[in-house]
């Protein structure tokens, strides 16, 4: 078995990772650069601040008698220390390289340095007492003459870790905040950015055969040619349905003109003395063309609903529709033990729509219970409102269609396995689009009581000011 294909992922989504993936790659270059920025502009404030203990201490620096000496008090020691997170060192050496005031503990870092010339600064990472320090080392002007002293200043690295962490933090929370603000307004962007496409999309929706007007909706230039396109295909749909419906009338029509004909000339050869043995043979030939008459009527039918727009509905009722197609029918209903049994329970049921495509839909019904409710057929035609929706319902004694095969049942030219009779499998197709050209829906359901078949189509109700009551049309018809 070949696994099955992954669906393709939406243009937003693609979009979407198009741009979150060179986001997410070129944000943590833009972040290193700032916090290098940002970690060398801090670290240089520091080392700044350090040259200027060691500036400071140049100032202490005396002659006197062709010696140099260096005068530094306990607050001056205290105030060249003073630290809040980390220990000062400091060290004077003489041009000679003895060492005028300090830490001792200088004096082997800093005989490992090359002195200075006058005015040169070296900054350095090294390792006092065990611990990492921050090394300051100047070369300045003390004394008579020439003579260049070497002034160095070294601190704990603790101030220069906390700082450190904190542009870390800082750097990784405003790249985070960054990258959320960049997603959310792609997001947007492509959201906003497709919305001509969605309305496109929706516009094409609600395009049927019924309506194929060229789209005119507002897009950008890209899609222009989109809609011509979609706008090209429509005329080419609407021609060839329109060709369609013509071949159908037309075929329908010239079907029934030579079954008349036909059906004429079998009625009166059954009257007209013959052979008792072609009796037969008549008669099937009579019902052969009965049920070709009526196929052409309800490809005639159909073709007349498919062509009719739904521009012009009026308001009318389902018990009205009801009425006029049981008078019509009942004097065409053939005498004898078969004859079907009509029942009415009628109550109002607004509606708008075309009248003749409804009287259609409610011939088809009953013409499909006469063919497969099999004899002593019993119908009950009911009409009724339910709040938004206004239903009919024709129901039959007959053996029913299986749950399995109504969805079927509704296609056109499809009849259930049991289906007795000589239908066509056109009746419930026709019924079928007419309700959902009138926006309602048709319903294959079991009968209420017993076997057979209850057929309900459901259409939007239409207010009316008028409040009729409810009305119950006799029990039964016979003959």
């Amino acid at each position: 078995m070949t696994p099955a294909a992954r669906p393709p992922r939406s243009l937003k989504w693609r979009l979407a990772l198009w741009l979150v993936v060179p986001v997410l790659a070129i944000t943590p270059l833009l972040g290193l650069g700032l916090y290098r920025l940002l970690h060398g502009t801090a670290m240089d404030w520091l080392d700044e601040s350090l040259g200027d203990t060691a500036l400071s201490l140049v100032s202490l620096v005396h002659a006197q008698d062709g010696q140099l000496s260096m005068d530094v008090s306990p607050a001056t020691d205290q105030a060249l220390r003073f630290d809040r997170q980390d220990r000062v060192f400091y060290l004077a050496l003489a041009p000679g390289g003895q060492a005028l005031q300090g830490d001792t503990s200088l004096h082997t870092l800093a005989q490992a340095d090359a002195p200075l010339a006058a005015g040169h600064w070296r900054f350095s990472t090294r390792t006092l007492e065990g611990e990492p320090v921050r090394l300051a080392q100047l070369g300045a002007r003390c004394g008579p003459g020439n003579a260049v002293c070497q002034m160095f200043v070294a601190e704990t690295l603790h101030k220069r870790d906390s700082l450190q962490r904190q542009l870390l933090m800082a750097t990784g929370l405003v790249l985070l905040m960054l990258c959320a603000l960049l997603m959310l307004a792609g997001w947007g962007v492509i959201w906003q950015g497709l919305q001509p496409v969605q309305r496109l999309g929706q516009e094409v929706e609600r395009r049927d055969l019924d309506r194929l007007d060229p789209l005119d909706t507002a897009v950008p230039a890209e899609l222009s040619p989109l809609i011509a396109a979609f706008n090209r295909l429509f005329t080419r749909l609407s021609q060839a349905a329109a060709h369609q419906r013509e071949f159908l009338a037309n075929a329908a029509h010239q079907l029934r003109t030579p079954l008349t004909a036909l059906r004429t000339e079998i009625d009166l050869a059954l009257l007209e003395p013959h052979d008792p043995q072609l009796t037969p043979l008549l008669q099937r030939l009579q019902r052969a063309v009965d049920r070709s008459a009526r196929l052409a009527h309800q490809m005639l039918a159909l073709a007349r609903a498919e062509a009719e727009t739904p521009q012009s509905p009026q308001a009318l009722d389902l018990r009205a529709v009801v009425t006029q197609v049981a008078q019509d029918w009942v004097t065409r209903l053939p005498a004898g033990p078969s004859e079907p049994e009509l029942d009415f329970e009628l109550q109002p049921a607004p509606v708008r729509g075309q009248a003749f495509l409804l009287r259609e839909l409610l011939e088809n019904l009953l013409h499909n219970c006469a063919c497969y409710a099999g004899e002593h057929p019993q119908v009950t035609v009911r009409t009724g409102s339910e709040g938004d929706l206004a239903w009919l319902e024709v129901e039959d004694n007959g053996p029913g269609i299986p749950e399995a095969e109504r969805d079927a049942a509704l296609q056109r030219f499809q009849r259930g396995t049991g289906a007795r009779g000589t239908g066509s499998g056109l009746g419930l197709a026709i019924a079928h689009d007419i309700a959902r050209r009138h926006g309602g829906q048709l319903t294959l359901l079991d009968a209420r009581q017993g076997p057979g078949l209850r057929v309900r189509v459901t259409l939007p109700l239409q207010p009316t000011g008028s409040t009729a009551g409810p009305a119950r049309h006799g029990g039964s018809h016979g003959g």
